[in-house]
C-alpha cells in the first residue's frame, strides 16, 4: 500500500479550467504529480487542492454550490489544500469561508494555503507563478497535502 502513489484531487470555485482558479489548480495538479502523486480534476480521492476566486469577501458561487453537494461521507476525513485568487491585494476571507465549511464536512485542510493577489499580473506566459514567493509557497502547501494524505493513509 505505501508504494501505491496518493491520489490527488484539484478543485476550481470558477467554471471552465482557463480561468485563473483553473490554472492554479492545474498549476498545483502538475506539482503534486511531478512529486509522485496521481492527480484528477474531481473524483474522490486521497486529498484534493481547491482553489476559488474572492467574491465580495468570500468564496465564489460556484466553489459554495459544488460543496453544498458534497457530504462527509464523501470528503469526511480526506486532506484539502486550500488556494484562492483576488483581483487586489490578498487576504484570507475566502480561505477561512473554506476551512469553516470543510470543518462541517469533516475534512482536514492542512495549515499552509496560498491566496494570490492581483491575479491578472500572477502568471506568467506559460502559466506559471511569476513569483517565485509564490512559487515556494505553493510548492510548501503541495508538499504538506501529500505528507498529510500519507499520514492519514497509513492510519
Amino acid at each position: 500500500m505505501a508504494d501505491t502513489p496518493l491520489k490527488v484531487m484539484g478543485l476550481s470555485g470558477s467554471i471552465g479550467r482557463q480561468s485563473k482558479n483553473g490554472m492554479l489548480v492545474d498549476l498545483a495538479l502538475r506539482k503534486a504529480q511531478e512529486n509522485g502523486a496521481e492527480v484528477h480534476f474531481w473524483d474522490l480521492e486521497d486529498a484534493f487542492l481547491v482553489s476559488s476566486p474572492e467574491y465580495h469577501g468570500t468564496m465564489s458561487g460556484v466553489m459554495k454550490n459544488t460543496f453544498d453537494w458534497v457530504y462527509d461521507q464523501h470528503v469526511g476525513g480526506k486532506v484539502f489544500g486550500l488556494m484562492s485568487t483576488l483581483g487586489g491585494i490578498s487576504n484570507s476571507n475566502t480561505l477561512n469561508h473554506m476551512r469553516i465549511m470543510l470543518r462541517w464536512l469533516h475534512a482536514n485542510p492542512v495549515s499552509q494555503q496560498l491566496a494570490v493577489g492581483h491575479v491578472k499580473e500572477a502568471f506568467d506566459d506559460d502559466g506559471n507563478l511569476a513569483d517565485d514567493g509564490m512559487t515556494a509557497r505553493l510548492d510548501s502547501l503541495v508538499a504538506s497535502v501529500l505528507k498529510t494524505a500519507t499520514m492519514y493513509r497509513n492510519m
